[in-house]
């Protein structure tokens, strides 16, 4: 029984490290880039990005409510209400932010959201969405940020982003899809590079990821068309851009829209 015992003993280190090792995998997995490796991963699971979104998030110094909200995958206006911040969203290094819905609050859905019948008669949708620009049903109002081949689809199921991968030569110019402001311009949300984020109404976001140098700053208002980065390269994305379109908070196939 002494012998047997002492064997098993020796076994458990071994199921151990394939458990760990298991995991680890599955880390890299979800974190969706292996140029950012394990920090990256790290800071994606603190805001939500890969295993689901934890309960609160401490802001920190740079941090804003658009990219905290964009990282979880969460609206940044539903967000805000479960914090209790009016626009214009301003937040402070320390302070803890709900990314569930309180006690007695439900996260609205995208079909309650978007139809204004949907809503109580003392909640009026706001002008921006009953008359929301840029719009699927009007193209024109959208553009393809560059011209280059799409050699990565849009995949709902994805872990990590969901967006569309847009070939082209290192140094080419990327265009805001449509007008907008810019929320977001910098480096600090893991698996997307520099990363430009474009505020165009209370609907939409778009993302521009993975560039080489970066145009504008946050707070600036910038035309459809006008450029705002440079794409870049690494080994892992030879010259690429990531091209990602949100609908309040949720990742879309940008080509539905596109024209």
């Amino acid at each position: 029984m002494q012998c047997h015992c002492a064997a098993r003993d020796r076994r458990l280190p071994v199921v151990l490290r394939r458990l760990l090792a298991g995991w680890g995998l599955l880390l890299l997995a979800l974190a969706g880039c292996a140029e950012f490796d394990y920090a990256a991963d790290r800071a994606s699971r603190e805001l939500g990005v890969s295993a689901g979104t934890p309960a609160t998030y401490t802001v920190r110094e740079g941090d804003t409510l658009y990219q905290i909200a964009f990282a979880a995958g969460l609206d940044f206006r539903e967000v805000a209400r479960w914090n209790g911040i009016d626009a214009p969203y301003v937040i402070y290094p320390g302070q803890r932010l709900r990314l569930r819905p309180p006690s007695g609050q439900s996260r609205r859905s995208r079909t309650a959201a978007a139809d204004p019948q949907s809503r109580p008669d003392s909640e009026p949708a706001p002008a921006s969405e009953r008359a929301p620009t840029p719009d699927r049903d009007d193209p024109d109002r959208w553009q393809w940020p560059l011209e280059g081949r799409v050699v990565r689809q849009y995949d709902a199921n994805a872990a990590g982003k969901q967006g569309i991968g847009i070939a082209a030569e290192p140094g080419s110019p990327v265009s805001a899809s449509a007008s907008g402001n810019i929320v977001y311009s910098g480096s600090g949300l893991p698996g997307y590079g520099n990363l430009v984020i474009i505020k165009h109404n209370e609907r939409f976001l778009t993302a521009y990821g993975y560039n080489r140098e970066l145009l504008v700053e946050e707070g600036d208002s910038v035309n459809r068309g006008e450029t705002i980065a440079r794409v870049g390269a690494s080994d892992e994305h030879p010259g690429e851009l990531h091209f990602e379109l949100r609908e309040r908070g949720q990742p879309v196939d940008p080509t539905a829209y596109l024209p």
